[in-house]
């Protein structure tokens, strides 16, 4: 890294913020843009679900703006295609059958916003030189081992906290206390959480392998989505 864009980057963001990223093998000499994933795991179809349904992704991370876009397909055989994104500032959630047929839209919204904004700033353990490059995110030390990022302004502002393992320094889960449960009326928020684990040193970057997301209703967790990195690549393509 350059001595004056370092100097830069240690003047905008906290030094425990610039430490987490060095730690992690962010470097923006790199030139790495976007992060391309590739995906398999589970997940309910609803809440209150016991049984699980299968799935395969690809999902592209950009690293100089929030924005990512996550593409499933869901057992049965693939028949069902997922699509939840944040693109040129806008969130979107599509469930499709057979690749033309439409289960499920959600509208756009603030509270849609949000809550795609939330999964960005919890899945920046997938994309570290997001951390110093995405001139977007801001940043408080929020507590030991805790940082908090926040993203959006008005009503689409949100905020995630980051949780750091205690002796890696590496981050260990994301919590947001009030993630939108619904992007439509009534909204629902609700606090969400996802954990990180299995890390692994990839391409001079530590990275989680594995990671799970829960909801939190009257006090009790509800698990709904594992997942596991199939494949994990970096290039300065837009995301």
């Amino acid at each position: 890294m350059m001595a004056e864009d370092d100097l830069r980057i240690r003047k905008r963001l906290p030094a425990a913020v610039y430490d987490l990223a060095r730690r992690l093998g962010a470097n923006p000499e790199m030139r790495r843009t976007t992060v391309k994933l590739k995906q398999t795991g589970r997940m309910k179809q609803r809440l209150g679900a016991t049984s699980w349904m299968s799935y395969t992704a690809t999902q592209t991370i950009s690293m100089c703006e929030c924005a990512f876009d996550w593409r499933a397909r869901v057992s049965p055989f693939g028949m069902i295609s997922v699509r939840d994104a944040l693109k040129d500032g806008q969130g979107r959630l599509d469930v499709m059958a057979l690749g033309v047929i439409p289960v499920a839209r959600a509208e756009r919204s603030s509270a849609l916003m949000r809550g795609e904004l939330m999964r960005y700033l919890a899945e920046l353990a997938w994309a570290p030189d997001a951390i110093l490059l995405n001139t977007s995110l801001r940043w408080r030390e929020d507590g030991p081992d805790r940082l908090a990022v926040s993203a959006g302004v008005g009503e689409t502002a949100a905020e995630v906290t980051l949780s750091l393992d205690s002796e890696e320094g590496r981050i260990a889960g994301a919590f947001a206390p009030d993630r939108p449960r619904s992007a439509t009326a009534p909204i629902l928020p609700t606090p969400w959480r996802g954990r990180f684990s299995d890390y692994r040193h990839h391409g001079n970057i530590w990275l989680p392998f594995a990671g799970e997301v829960a909801w939190e209703i009257d006090g009790k967790e509800t698990i709904y989505g594992q997942g596991r990195v199939e494949r994990w690549e970096a290039s300065n393509d837009g995301a």
